[in-house]
């Protein structure tokens, strides 16, 4: 036998039970050049949206539009952030979905309101660049506020599905309450209303609506269209902004339309194939955002709860110590790591595959949103009476949670939606 080899040990770490994990818990190290725009948006976000977020959730809708409100110091500041359209079009789509993902979690962070009013806004020049209309790219610049009307005050879920693939067979869509009638003399013409939850829809500049269409043989539901609709056009009018338990920060209200008057330029979807599939690619990517936007959520409430279990003490000891509080901890983190894992593994799919996954991105979404309304529910639990007063801002991420799991289509439908997907027609035949 020759020389005995000496054998190097593997462990040769310090045993230390706090491991810190970063701001993005079990993540490799970022490029030097991620970590620097990633730093800046929690700054953004530490600095001005989640104190501005406080400040307007505290607010009457009407003193959160008013001309004097913090959100425009916050809009402004966030055009300034250099997060748009533009910055993320330039790059590769793996880079895009390995950043989105982080960004839009900082944001949720930060707040919740504000982090939905930003991705409506950036719908108007973010669809069109996807359909490759340059004209409605020019005319729709990012520093416009966009919103996104889709749900009608008969028609809520029902507009999530233009397809049918959920349909009631008894059931019977009825009425739309907003049609365009496009005209062959080259006008579009739109009346009727779209509902309440219209986000940014008391303050915004244009309108990507998904309605009805009448091509010339009457309206159906199921041959709609997306017009891009600047709201200062003659015969449209806002409903009161609405007054909600969470996400306050957020202005939604109600759209009228009588005889609006608009060219073909307007219209981004020429039939009722590229309907379906603009209301496809809108939700892939509403419902990867959410699942995003949501876990920054959950994460600022588990990050609440854990500082707040180290300061308060209870039996002599920080309440850290007592092995419930930890034990309801750990679960905390497992579930923001798990939400945080799919819903980059997602949007990472979505964005290399030949046809993106409605169903995938529906998982994020359902997932992140039950996700941050569990861990809310759980801190507040953690900080216990105190969690029930304005003087902590758990009381607030709570509210805004809730809201989550309704907004772009309430979890319920989005499984039976999803569910639908999972269906393979051939299989069952055979």
């Amino acid at each position: 036998m020759g020389e005995r080899m000496q054998q190097k040990p593997v462990l040769e770490w310090d045993l230390d039970p706090h491991v810190e994990l970063g701001a993005f818990g079990a993540e490799p190290p970022l490029g030097s050049d991620e970590q620097l725009f990633l730093d800046n948006v929690h700054r953004f976000g530490a600095e001005v949206m989640r104190p501005t977020g406080i400040q307007l959730d505290r607010m009457t809708p009407e003193q959160v539009m008013a001309q004097d409100s913090p959100y425009w110091g916050f809009r402004r500041k966030f055009l300034d952030l250099g997060v748009n359209v533009a910055t993320f079009g330039a790059m590769e789509a793996p880079d895009r979905a390995r950043l989105m993902p982080m960004v839009f979690e900082e944001f949720g962070w930060a707040d919740a309101g504000l982090s939905v009013t930003i991705g409506a806004c950036q719908l108007p020049t973010g669809l069109a660049f996807a359909f490759g209309n340059s004209w409605l790219v020019d005319r729709f610049p990012n520093e416009l506020i966009g919103c996104w009307s889709i749900t009608e005050p008969d028609h809520g879920s029902d507009s999530l599905d233009p397809g049918r693939q959920i349909f009631h067979a008894r059931g019977d869509y009825g009425k739309p309450n907003c049609v365009v009638s496009v005209r062959k003399n080259g006008t579009l013409v739109i009346n009727g209303q779209k509902s309440a939850w219209c986000s940014n829809g008391p303050i915004a500049d244009v309108c990507v609506l998904c309605c009805s269409a009448d091509w010339g043989d009457g309206a159906d539901s199921r041959n709609g269209a997306i017009v891009y609709v600047p709201l200062d056009a003659k015969g449209i009018s806002r409903g009161k902004s609405i007054d909600k338990l969470g996400q306050r920060s957020l202005p939604q209200g109600e759209l009228y339309f009588d005889n609006v008057e608009l060219s073909h330029d307007y219209l981004l979807t020429k039939s009722p194939d590229e309907y379906r599939r603009a209301v496809y690619a809108i939700h892939v990517e509403a419902n990867g955002q959410m699942g995003a936007i949501f876990t920054g959520v959950a994460r600022a409430a588990f990050e609440l709860a854990l500082a707040y279990a180290h300061e308060r003490r209870q039996g002599g000891v920080p309440i850290i110590r007592h092995q419930s509080v930890a034990y309801r901890l750990f679960h905390m983190f497992r579930k923001v790591e798990a939400s945080r894992a799919l819903t980059r593994r997602v949007a990472l799919f979505n964005s290399t595959a030949p046809v993106p996954a409605l169903h995938a991105a529906m998982t994020a979404k359902v997932t992140a949103t039950q996700t941050a309304f569990e861990v809310a529910s759980d801190a507040l639990q953690i900080f216990c009476g105190n969690g029930n007063t304005r003087d902590y801002e758990i009381e607030k991420i709570f509210r805004d949670a809730r809201a989550s799991m309704i907004e772009d289509g309430c979890n319920e439908v989005l499984a039976i939606k999803g569910g639908c997907h999972l269906i393979n027609e051939e299989q069952l035949r055979g």
